[in-house]
């Protein structure tokens, strides 16, 4: 299953996100996962920081976000293109980025329930 394999890439042993492998594995930069993720590339890049809370739950909130997704989506590169790209009618056509970057990814995560369960977008 893509997904597992997904996880078992990104996360580590201890349940960090790892943020090197997570933007290899998205064939980007750190820079571009800090953008994306709306962090600072010091808090993707430099170990220390990307240990932090703050860190750690805006990247994994990322992640499963794109997990999520890369069930239906046929793969983590389109649900990646997904997440950046795909106006949310709910959310008055921001994409799941720009929502995840206002701090608002439980809602996100809520809506693909939502929609797992058979709702409507």
């Amino acid at each position: 299953m893509v997904s597992i394999d997904f996880l078992q890439q990104v996360i580590s042993d201890d349940g960090l996100v790892l943020a090197g492998a997570l933007a290899k594995v998205l064939h980007i930069t750190q820079s571009d996962l800090a953008e994306v993720t709306g962090l600072s590339l010091d808090s993707v890049s430099k170990s220390a920081r990307v240990k932090s809370r703050n860190t750690q739950a805006r990247l994994k909130d990322t992640v499963e976000i794109i997990n999520r997704v890369a069930q239906w989506s046929g793969g983590v590169g389109r649900a990646f293109a997904w997440f950046r790209s795909q106006p949310l009618p709910s959310f008055g056509d921001k994409t799941a980025e720009e929502l995840v970057k206002a701090g608002q990814a439980d809602a996100v995560k809520i809506y693909l329930a939502r929609i797992a369960a058979g709702g409507y977008a």
